[in-house]
């Protein structure tokens, strides 16, 4: 009986001093801050479920588990990358923003569907009479051109349109819910903020890309044979070779967008509507695009956002000529920097408390 009693005690006395370290740690996690009394009950939770599937085990091993060191393993992240990836998963949930996708997705698939019918597969390169968007006459030679023509058709109107309804609603959709005063609340800051509603838009212009890349390549490789690509200059290259230019020609489609990403992020910290500033920003891309067709503007041409767009095609040459894509991607540089100014000085003086 004594052995008993004297057992019970100690046991009650192990009882006593885990409810002391209990209240210890309680007492440290509301002496920190508030992120260190989250991090301290995070670890008493983990703490306590490891206690309870260990309640079978004797009280010598009990003891032994809480006095053996922690070893706390945390995963690298970059910094702001939560913040972005809660941007992108507010961004491609939007129903609006996968209406656009979709609508990207079919115009490859239309265009291969409507150059199917009219040649009946067969044809030559001079099966539409030299008609249609930039390499559509190829198609019918290697599927591969779809991909192509599908940029060169959806460059000039869709996808900087999807691209401006996407930058347009970055900040103004923020403000017009009342969200943005919240966001500005934590500590990200606003130099933060308007970062990662930049990198969200510039994945979004590479998502559309992306989308009418494979779209049109499905759909080449289903409707029209396939196999060595006959380049502008004449030559003839492999297809694996003819795939990495198709994947190159992307990138520099997506890189092309940026400019039109970085103003309509600037038109959208100019207004508290969203539908206001989606508007203005596909106004004044459909306008520069009239502008640079007009002859008499010759020597402003240049230096438009969209006057370089379609010297990709200068990427299925052999050699490749960087020329015009060099000039392309400077101008777009040059877009990205002074808007994203722009944007930056008006956003951090923008009045957010109404």
């Amino acid at each position: 009986m004594a052995d008993a009693e004297r057992a019970g005690a100690e046991v009650e006395a192990g009882r006593g001093d885990a409810e002391s370290s209990a209240a210890g740690a309680g007492a440290g996690a509301v002496r920190g801050d508030g992120e260190r009394a989250a991090a301290e009950a995070g670890r008493g939770r983990a703490e306590s479920a490891a206690a309870e599937a260990g309640a079978g085990r004797g009280d010598a091993e009990r003891a032994e588990a809480a006095g053996a060191p922690r070893i706390r393993i945390r995963a690298f992240r970059l910094p702001g990358s939560g913040l972005l990836a809660s941007e992108l998963r507010t961004t491609f949930r939007r129903g609006r923003t996968l209406a656009l996708l979709g609508v990207l997705a079919a115009i490859p698939v239309l265009i291969g569907i409507a150059v199917r019918i009219e040649t009946g597969g067969g044809g030559g390169a001079d099966a539409h009479g030299g008609g249609g968007p930039a390499f559509a006459s190829q198609i019918t030679n290697n599927g591969l051109f779809l991909v192509f023509t599908a940029l060169a058709a959806t460059l000039p109107v869709f996808l900087p349109m999807a691209v401006g309804v996407v930058a347009g609603d970055a900040v103004a959709g923020e403000a017009s819910a009342g969200t943005l005063r919240y966001l500005l609340v934590a500590p990200a800051g606003r130099t933060r903020l308007l970062l990662t509603k930049y990198g969200a838009v510039a994945v979004f212009c590479a998502a559309a890309t992306g989308v009418v890349t494979l779209a049109a390549l499905l759909t080449g490789l289903a409707l029209f044979p396939v196999g060595d690509l006959t380049t502008i200059s004449g030559t003839r290259i492999g297809f694996g070779e003819g795939v990495g230019r198709a994947l190159l020609i992307a990138l520099v489609v997506a890189a092309s967008l940026l400019g039109v990403a970085a103003l309509g992020l600037f038109v959208s910290t100019l207004t508290n509507s969203g539908i206001a500033a989606m508007a203005t920003t596909v106004g004044l891309v459909i306008t520069v695009q009239i502008l640079d067709v007009i002859p008499q503007l010759s020597a402003l041409q240049p230096y438009f956002f969209s006057h370089h767009w379609l010297a990709f095609a200068d990427l299925v040459r052999d050699p490749l000529l960087w020329d015009d894509v060099l000039k392309n991607l400077g101008l777009q540089a040059v877009y990205v920097a002074l808007f994203g100014s722009l944007a930056w000085a008006r956003l951090g003086t923008k009045d957010i408390t109404t």
